[in-house]
């Protein structure tokens, strides 16, 4: 293993073992695992905030173990520790705290690994949808604890369709891939919506109903106020140390590039330089929450572990802000309050968004992030909750638009 897949291999395990140790204390022991026990049952459908569930401690410890089953997956694959698998980790903690579970998650990741035995791969080539496709854990859930099946046939039932939900999953990637062209960071999230919205459609033609979901923790807790800052403000100290001189120049090498998929800054760049990059926009968010009064709370905190993971794939300071300018408008356009839950996830989530800025201009990101904030405040209901991953599906959604319109105009241009 090189010298920096050990340093962010420690990197990645301190922060999944300071979680885990801060649930144990925030609750103490008996009081976390109660609640870590208890959330193995949820049902996890967006928005289910699993602080509102069952509190700090046992929320942060379901993070972690979520996290820590990536990590082994790409350790025991001799997957190399990178921008996408960096991300990955980061996305499996932050849904942690809304949604996966260490048992809705698997057979998720199952039906990936045989669809790579189908396909005469390794499952090293399919890790990364592997990983991101665990979006769909609450299928499993649904099955298992909402559907009205019970015992052994509920449990055989949810493994066996969340195991053909993954199995679907890497043939449905590639193909939403090539219709928004890259340019919507969060591809899986589109793949999954795309599934998502068959089961829901089947789950409802078999008689069954999406119960409305919003659990949504509003209590302030210093844990849960100063948790992303602080691990920002560790990145960026990380980045620093280990940076060197050069680690500033790589910094805004890196505010150059698109963001269009795959952009590995890791590979692109440096480590160094896109832990600070990650740092930097962890605090970004986290000052913006703080502007417009937002709560700090499971899906909040989930969705700036997520930026901070795309960090060091595809998402940057320079390629955001045209986005998030956009949903910010289109939020005050419509009436809506910007701390409300539906804006404030879109404005973090939005950043899946940030190629269009960084390949288009200014102006392209902010008609994206217009675009993005009323359609994500409508594809949940299609997919019944289900596709955890919703502003990436409403993403994929406006950019293939997008995409779309910007490659007409330019191949009729000289006709007009």
């Amino acid at each position: 293993m090189s010298s920096k897949n050990v340093f962010l291999l420690v990197l990645l395990a301190g922060f999944l073992a300071a979680l885990l140790v801060t649930g144990l204390i925030v609750d103490g022991p008996a009081g976390a695992m109660r609640g870590f026990a208890a959330l193995q049952v949820q049902p996890g459908r967006l928005i289910n905030d699993f602080f509102h569930v069952v509190g700090i401690g046992g929320t942060l410890i379901n993070a972690a173990l979520a996290g820590a089953v990536a990590l082994v997956l790409i350790l025991l694959n001799k997957v190399q520790l990178s921008g996408p698998t960096y991300a990955a980790v980061f996305t499996i903690v932050g849904f942690g705290l809304f949604g996966k579970t260490p048992v809705n998650i698997i057979p998720i990741i199952f039906g990936v690994y045989l669809a790579s035995l189908a396909a005469k791969k390794k499952f090293q080539e399919y890790i990364i949808i592997a990983l991101f496709g665990t979006a769909l854990g609450p299928i499993v859930s649904f099955i298992v604890f909402e559907s009205g099946l019970t015992g052994a046939a509920a449990v055989i039932t949810g493994i066996v369709g969340g195991t053909f939900t993954g199995f679907l999953l890497p043939a449905i990637a590639v193909s939403m891939l090539h219709m928004h062209q890259g340019y919507n960071l969060y591809n899986l999230g589109l793949s999954c919506g795309f599934l998502a919205l068959f089961a829901a459609s089947l789950i409802r033609a078999a008689g069954h109903s999406f119960a409305v979901s919003m659990l949504w923790y509003t209590d302030p807790s210093p844990v849960l106020i100063w948790m992303i800052p602080i691990l920002s403000l560790i990145l960026i100290i990380s980045g620093l140390i280990s940076g060197g001189k050069k680690v500033f120049q790589e910094l805004l090498e890196i505010q150059k590039i698109s963001g269009r998929l795959p952009s590995d800054f890791m590979d692109m760049s440096s480590t160094a330089s896109s832990l600070i990059n990650s740092g930097l926009i962890g605090l970004a968010g986290s000052i913006y929450v703080f502007a417009v009064g937002g709560d700090f709370n499971g899906p909040v905190i989930g969705g700036l572990l997520t930026i901070m993971g795309f960090g060091a794939f595809g998402t940057h300071l320079k390629n955001s802000w045209p986005v998030v300018l956009g949903i910010i408008i289109s939020t005050l356009v419509f009436g809506q309050e910007l701390s409300a839950p539906g804006p404030i996830l879109a404005a973090l989530f939005g950043t899946t968004l940030a190629p269009l800025a960084g390949q288009f201009g200014i102006f392209t990101g902010i008609l994206a992030g217009f675009i993005h904030l009323f359609m994500v405040l409508q594809t949940g209901a299609w997919q019944g909750g289900i596709n955890l991953y919703n502003n990436g599906f409403a993403g994929g959604l406006t950019a293939t638009l997008l995409v779309a319109v910007i490659q007409w105009v330019r191949s009729t241009k000289d006709d007009f």
